[in-house]
């Protein structure tokens, strides 16, 4: 694979990274504050939330080579 190739794949890597994090942060935001509709659902959607954020750090902060 070309030089340009592997920066552009990074890029998209780190962009898509970004984008689960935002994502999230906005479903943790929601899911906090809407803690006494959902009752027993709020640690399922907590839960889903971070793992959102961490794939989105990870993302961001893995080498693609």
């Amino acid at each position: 694979m070309s030089e340009e190739g592997s920066i552009g794949a990074s890029m998209v890597e780190k962009f898509f990274g970004l984008i689960l994090l935002i994502t999230g942060a906005i479903a943790m935001y929601y899911t906090l504050t809407s803690a006494t509709v959902l009752k027993i659902f709020t640690g399922f959607f907590g839960v889903l939330s971070l793992i959102l954020i961490i794939l989105g750090l990870f993302l961001i902060i893995a080498k693609t080579e």
